[in-house]
């Protein structure tokens, strides 16, 4: 069993008891209706959550005043009383499994979703966009203002009438009531901008008269952004004396951070450490005394322990971390946490696809986020063997899958180790957390005695026919891409050769721990390229970043994309865009850029033009399988290469792949 003692303290707050310290915070799904109802995909994601032991979980923030308060391509809706019955249903449900349930009201102010907007304006505190390049809103009149209090109100009466145990009021991240808040958005010289009180009046108003409509025995949570994380913004002093003016009929102090502009650190890119802003939510503990929650990549159950022990914050807010793992506080509480995804932070699935796509959210390491390891309880209905080619992420997604469903299971992999390009990429710092992943999938791949790992040994035609299969599964990964450049053969990964690979480098990098001043020339402004990068130039090294597009990282999610920009732009990265690499020398790259050549020498060179599917003897599997009725699937990166949320999916579908057989029950 555990001994994280704190962790499964209960506490009471204001007539609220929750079990232990684990709450779920609001996080957009695009799972509502197109009309803002509750989806029975809401109702299964959180009531997964709810089973899985979370304390108390917060819905996503639900619009309180359509269609100017609304934001995101499909949003949860309390504006009116027809949305009670829904929101009914979901605070029934997740009340069956112990969890107390809150939500989030929120105005997106100039934050808005514009298509629904019929052509008029965003209203905020002012008339500044709430990001860069945003649409310029309207600053709203003071009689608007006091409708917009009574709108968050009536808002949080119907959340009472709904069930919920809590509400929370949205005052950070950029939407309407941050901006006003901070000196980024407010330029107003009334009673509602200038001074911290007139700029915190707004949200007084709001949490008294939630605190009038929902009555003294109930409780209220406020979000906010402690610090901006931008010139001219809050930061942590300005913000504990606007809450000085707003704070007195709040119940739990929520403590976030940044504002659209610096995303990164309010959605943690991946090398923040585990609770990153505990400093934050201990200030503001400090001056108030009030139950207080923390968020910040908080993945690691001791140090979420160390938080709550050192006084540091009351609750834990863990997000991204429950969608990969639902079951995060039983399993801890039991004891299990080998069993459990870690979250990367990757902010693909989640909010990349929510945010930047308009897609439902998914995730990069769990398949199923919405009915979890329910698929286990399924049985093939005949004996099955199944070969899986490829110990990467992919193919041992597919193997786990196919043995827990009742298949005889064969995972080959050429090289010593399982886990693929996710185990090498994780040696660079910056990218560690993705290792953990690796680490469950071989976890799983013990647990299961139907399923046979055999490494170090590429898989021949003969191979794989002696094991008998019924389906096999092409799962090789892929190669660095490499072009046919003049001298870049010569060069690359050679013995005492200066210019690498991302695989030269992967395979070798304590070796490159002298990097101070070192000359370092990147070649490629992808997802590699950059990461690449962001090692040598956070380590004092003089880097130039060589693009034949007119901006780095086109393909990048939006969180990693924003942190990469600022570290090339804090480390003074020298930018050759709309520049093609033309010849690789010993010490220099020839690059033409605008018509003319220019050498660049260095130290170090990285030809990083990305990957490309390893399809080495596919070709000769697939005429085997074919000339003896045995049904194939080529996966992941050796079909095509891209990210593990892709290859991981596709990995799962040996479901749907066995069901096409006729073959699963």
């Amino acid at each position: 069993m555990n001994t994280y003692r704190h962790l499964f303290t209960p506490i009471v707050i204001n007539g609220m008891r929750l079990k232990n310290r684990i709450i779920m915070p609001p996080m957009g799904t695009n799972f509502a209706g197109l009309n803002g109802e509750v989806s029975e995909q809401q109702l299964a994601y959180y009531a997964l959550r709810a089973k899985g032991g979370t304390g108390l979980i917060t819905i996503e923030n639900a619009c309180i005043d359509f269609p100017f308060a609304t934001n995101g391509t499909t949003q949860l809706r309390i504006d009116n009383d027809q949305y009670i019955p829904g929101l009914y249903r979901l605070t029934e449900r997740l009340h069956q499994h112990g969890a107390c349930v809150s939500i989030q009201l929120n105005h997106a102010g100039a934050s808005a979703y514009a298509a629904r907007l019929n052509n008029q304006l965003p209203v905020s505190s002012s008339t500044v966009p709430s990001k860069k390049n945003g649409q310029i809103p309207r600053a709203l009149s003071v009689e608007e203002i006091y409708q917009v209090v009574e709108k968050f109100g009536d808002a949080a009466a119907r959340a009472r009438q709904a069930g919920f145990d809590c509400v929370e009021i949205h005052a950070g991240h950029s939407y309407l009531l941050c901006q006003f808040l901070s000196p980024v958005y407010n330029q107003r010289t009334d009673e509602f901008g200038g001074s911290p009180e007139n700029r915190a009046r707004i949200v007084r108003l709001v949490v008294d008269k939630v605190r009038e409509r929902v009555g003294p025995r109930f409780p209220v949570s406020l979000r906010f952004s402690m610090d901006d994380f931008v010139e001219g913004g809050n930061h942590p002093d300005d913000m504990l004396a606007l809450l000085e003016h707003c704070q007195q009929n709040v119940d739990i102090l929520n403590v976030s951070a940044a504002l659209n502009d610096t995303l990164q650190f309010q959605i943690d890119q991946m090398d923040l450490p585990d609770g990153w802003k505990r400093y934050l939510s201990r200030a503001v503990r400090d001056r108030f005394g009030k139950p207080t929650v923390i968020a910040g990549n908080i993945r690691n159950p001791a140090v979420a322990d160390e938080i709550l022990g050192s006084g540091d914050a009351d609750l834990l807010a863990i997000g991204r971390g429950l969608i990969a793992e639902p079951a995060w506080v039983n399993k801890v509480q039991a004891g299990q946490e080998q069993e459990m995804r870690h979250c990367i932070s990757c902010n693909i699935g989640c909010a990349d696809h929510r945010i930047a796509r308009s897609q439902p959210i998914r995730c990069s390491i769990n398949p199923d986020i919405l009915y979890g390891d329910a698929y286990q309880q399924r049985r093939v209905t005949k004996p099955l063997n199944v070969v899986v080619i490829g110990g990467g992420t992919a193919g041992m997604e597919a193997a786990c899958t196919a043995a827990e469903v009742g298949c005889q299971t064969w995972l080959l992999e050429a090289k010593p180790q399982l886990g693929g390009l996710a185990r090498d990429i994780a040696r660079l710092p910056e990218k560690g957390r993705i290792a953990g992943f690796p680490r469950f999938m071989e976890q799983r791949l013990k647990a299961l005695s139907n399923l046979q790992v055999i490494t170090g040994q590429r898989a021949s035609v003969a191979d794989v026919a002696a094991l008998h299969p019924d389906l096999i599964v092409n799962a090789t990964g892929s190669t660095p891409l490499l072009p046919p450049i003049n001298g870049l053969m010569d060069f690359i990964d050679r013995p005492g050769s200066s210019v690498f690979s991302i695989t030269g480098l992967l395979s070798q990098i304590e070796h490159f721990t002298d990097t101070v001043g070192k000359r370092v020339v990147v070649v490629g402004g992808g997802a590699v390229g950059l990461d690449v990068t962001e090692y040598f130039a956070k380590r004092g090294s003089q880097v130039s970043l060589v693009e034949m597009l007119d901006a780095p990282g086109r393909d990048l999610d939006l969180i990693t994309k924003s942190s990469m920009l600022s570290m090339l732009s804090e480390h003074q990265v020298q930018l050759w865009m709309k520049s093609q690499l033309m010849a690789v020398h010993g010490d220099r790259f020839t690059v033409k850029q605008g018509g003319e050549q220019h050498d660049l020498p260095f130290d170090y060179g990285f030809v990083c033009l990305g990957m490309r599917a390893n399809q080495q003897g596919l070709e000769a599997m697939q005429q085997w399988a074919g000339s003896h009725q045995v049904r194939m699937m080529n996966i992941g990166d050796s079909m095509m290469a891209r990210r593990i949320i892709d290859g991981i999916r596709e990995g799962r579908d040996v479901l749907t792949t066995l069901e096409d057989m006729g073959c699963l029950a």
